[in-house]
């Protein structure tokens, strides 16, 4: 059940793009399996290919350091880092701010193209999944069309080590629909409208993740 300071969220994003209006729920239940996975000091692994392998790093940029609101460590780690350093550890304990731990899959430059060029380009995501991920964290694939063949790779690892998928897609949805725990098929066929939905719908989750572990300033010391 979404809290109600949640859906105002959901709510806004709405009233700026009405067209979202029938996928509303796929949003909202994306978004209850982002919150559980956190909830319970999971992580996010995304993925996609061009444009969406931006909107990856874009992602995990939003959830690992402040979108909107600030997020201070609490007292005790701050008190700590003063006394390790009492000069570094004030700008630290000032400067740190509490993460949701958020691995975009397409960063890792040494690792994927050693990959791609010694063992299999298509096994690329699906090989850093299998190294990062653990039971109860999410993936999130971004594929425009729903059919990106190294996206559907990391699904089959992610349902192996009982890891919840996401689809982020367009189109019909693609294989990737038929096979994530909650597929967001923004209602478009041309990619890069597609591409246009998919960022105000990862900012209004962000948004919405923020709100629930860091409204008030509620958080303290959260590196999940």
């Amino acid at each position: 059940m979404l809290e109600d300071k949640l859906k105002r969220h959901v709510d806004d994003l709405i009233s700026r793009y009405p067209k979202l209006k029938e996928i509303e729920q796929q949003i909202i239940d994306a978004y209850l399996v982002l919150e559980e996975c956190y909830s319970h000091n999971g992580k996010l692994l995304i993925a996609g290919n061009g444009g969406s392998a931006a909107d990856a790093e874009h992602i995990a940029g939003e959830l690992m350091k402040r979108f909107k609101t600030p997020r201070p460590i609490d007292s005790k780690l701050a008190g700590k880092l003063i006394e390790i350093d009492p000069v570094r550890g004030k700008e630290l304990a000032k400067n740190l701010e509490c993460s949701l731990m958020a691995i975009p899959l397409v960063a890792h430059e040494a690792l994927t193209t050693a990959y791609i060029n010694d063992v299999d380009g298509l096994g690329v995501f699906a090989q850093q999944l299998f190294g990062f991920g653990r039971e109860g964290d999410v993936f999130l694939g971004i594929s425009t069309s729903g059919n990106s063949k190294n996206i559907m790779s990391a699904t089959v690892v992610a349902r192996a080590l009982g890891i919840k998928v996401i689809g982020l897609t367009g189109n019909d949805g693609g294989e990737l629909a038929s096979v994530a725990d909650v597929a967001v098929i923004v209602p478009d066929n041309e990619t890069y409208r597609i591409q246009e939905y998919h960022l105000p719908i990862y900012h209004c989750w962000c948004l919405m993740l923020e709100d629930k572990f860091f409204g008030q300033y509620s958080s303290g010391n959260r590196r999940v």
